[in-house]
């Protein structure tokens, strides 16, 4: 039997990133799992006299791509893919939780993530976009979590009730644009950030699905201090586990890990811009509890937070640019971790407290 809530996901889709009669729209799809999601959008799409257009942007051909294409093909944008972006008034991609594959050369895979970066690029600037992870049983096997309840929570962090939310966190982002200093406590970290003049901004159901965060650019000279990530999780199908950073000035200065770590340095190096922080980003949503080990899922978790290295967004003032945009996201619901804004903390030993906690309550 179907699940009625592929069609309530395409209608959020169709309403977060305005399709209207007369809209082209290109659709990226990552795997065949998601048909599902990807075919009920479709349709609402022709309902609306829109005009989709699917790529199957596989991540099998990736694979392939990483183990027998030249350097000079393998860094380079698809032009099919740059074509849609110029084409195209909106995109949407459907990216299946796909479990990575073993044995690629890490070296190559950050390679590859330059091209992917361009695309990126062009995505946020010609298009209305938006970002659909959708879990899948292998990736609930992978983590060891219930595809069931995985899935649930998928749909309670897509169809939230964005008209009562919305305002709640734009309203904190608002308070919280006047700050100057971000910082993030734990036993393992001590990190803080310059976000003086840098605008807030709340993602509530437009731009990513599942959706929740607040997020600013710091300052590219104001980032200091050291945070780790225990752990595994997943970047473009390349594990990396313990992997811990250091900033001075802004810059990564250092970095280790147990695994990954040459593909870690690897990114670093991607562009000049690939070692600054273009991104610090706070999970709001109150629906989605379960680490996964993938990122665009476990971002959104309240309770953790999450920078992103490389490309800033300008929307928060941002100016690092980068082909690169790599969130990597911190647990802060354990005792003994905080974050405060100027002193005031929003998470307090692994709580959240205060207008934060007014803010993002379901």
């Amino acid at each position: 039997m179907a699940d009625h809530r592929w069609n309530d996901l395409a209608r959020q889709l169709i309403a977060g990133t305005s399709v209207v009669k007369g809209s082209a729209v290109a659709i990226f799809m990552t795997d065949v799992s998601v048909m599902p999601a990807v075919e009920a959008f479709v349709a609402e799409c022709y309902r609306l006299g829109a005009l989709p257009q699917v790529i199957a942007a596989d991540e099998r051909f990736d694979r392939l791509a990483v183990e027998f294409a030249s350097e000079e093909v393998l860094s380079r944008a698809a032009p099919l893919e740059l074509a849609s972006m110029e084409w195209a008034d909106v995109h949407v991609s459907f990216r299946g939780m796909v479990a990575p594959a073993s044995g690629l050369d890490e070296a190559r895979v950050a390679l590859q993530r330059a091209g992917k970066g361009a695309v990126s690029t062009a995505r946020w600037q010609h298009t209305r976009w938006c970002l659909v992870r959708v879990p899948t049983p292998e990736w609930a096997e992978l983590a060891g979590v219930d595809y069931a309840a995985l899935l649930d929570e998928f749909f309670g962090g897509c169809l939230a009730d964005w008209g009562t939310l919305k305002p709640r966190w734009d309203d904190l982002c608002a308070e919280l644009s006047s700050s100057s200093t971000v910082r993030i406590v734990s036993a393992d970290t001590d990190i803080s950030f310059g976000v003086a003049g840098r605008s807030w901004i709340s993602f509530s159901g437009e731009a990513n699905l599942p959706d929740g965060e607040i997020a600013t650019a710091p300052l590219d000279d104001c980032v200091d201090g050291h945070i780790t990530f225990p752990g595994t999780f997943w970047f473009a199908g390349v594990a990396v586990t313990d992997l811990r950073l250091e900033f001075s000035k802004g810059v990564v200065t250092a970095s280790q890990a147990t695994a990954g770590a040459d593909f870690v340095e690897s990114l670093l190096s991607t562009d000049a811009g690939a070692r600054r922080v273009g991104e610090l980003g706070i999970g709001t949503n109150a629906l989605m509890r379960t680490l996964t080990g993938d990122l665009l899922i476990d971002e959104k978790i309240l309770g953790t937070a999450h920078l992103a290295l490389g490309r800033a967004y300008p929307d928060c003032g941002g100016v690092n640019e980068s082909s690169l945009h790599w969130d990597i996201v911190k647990d802060l619901r354990a005792p003994g971790s905080f974050l405060t804004v100027d002193e005031v903390p929003l998470i307090a030993d692994g709580v959240v407290v205060g207008r934060f906690a007014a803010a993002t309550a379901p």
